[in-house]
């Protein structure tokens, strides 16, 4: 073997390693971001418990409670999409618990066309999931407040809006009158896990510069024909 076959095999050979490493590692990515998702979801559906008395992002994220009292008329109007539905409307609205505090609950979806009718004050049991969406980038219109249309959830300004606490329910059951929308629950579905996807292209390519090695070398140790 010569010198320069030795190098490209060398060199070869540490390209595939450094390639089918990268993609070992995204599929031990993809255990630990199953496990993450896995422990989010049973959190997501653990019992639900009272709403605490200052609710903090960080501690409380998708804590599952129940509220009970009464939604006040008003409500906020968010435009989103539903896969299968199109354009809908989220509906955020002041919720006056038992125990006199108002917070906002997103009660979930009602058609585009349904956005005008009238619904007024009623009781329920709210059963669901703080949260803070993270929906708000520089990229996010402002809403257009004469005619009630938002374009995210953006938890500080809607509650300085609607004179509420700046805390969020989005609703995954609701009992008594307040049963005219889709609640529309929180999952892990909308929690980004690439990781196999990754691994296949790392493989992938892994392959692939294999298979070029081989031909390249097969050329090179190819034995040349004399021209006379």
């Amino acid at each position: 073997m010569n010198r320069r076959l030795a190098l490209i095999i060398t060199a070869s050979l540490a390209g595939f390693v450094l390639l089918a490493s990268l993609g070992i590692w995204q599929m031990q990515r993809l255990d630990w971001k199953r496990g993450v998702l896995g422990e989010l979801e049973a959190a997501m559906t653990a019992d639900p418990v009272a709403l605490p008395e200052m609710p903090k992002r960080d501690e409380h994220r998708y804590l599952p409670v129940v509220v009970e009292g009464v939604f006040t008329g008003d409500e906020l109007h968010v435009l989103a999409s539903v896969k299968g539905e199109g354009a809908v409307y989220r509906i955020i609205a002041p919720f006056q618990t038992a125990d006199d505090r108002l917070i906002m609950v997103d009660r979930g979806t009602i058609p585009t066309t349904e956005k005008d009718d009238i619904r007024g004050p009623s009781g329920a049991r709210v059963v669901g999931n703080l949260h803070w969406p993270d929906e708000v980038d520089e990229f996010t219109p402002d809403p257009q407040r004469e005619e009630n249309i938002w374009f995210a959830r953006d938890v500080p300004l809607m509650a300085a809006v609607l004179g509420t606490e700046p805390v969020l329910v989005v609703a995954r059951e609701m009992s008594g009158l307040a049963t005219d929308t889709t609640p529309l629950p929180i999952d892990t579905s909308g929690i980004p896990n690439d990781h196999l996807q990754y691994a296949i292209t790392w493989f992938a390519l892994a392959l692939i510069w294999a298979g070029m090695t081989v031909t390249l070398v097969h050329r090179i140790s190819r034995p040349r024909r004399r021209r006379f």
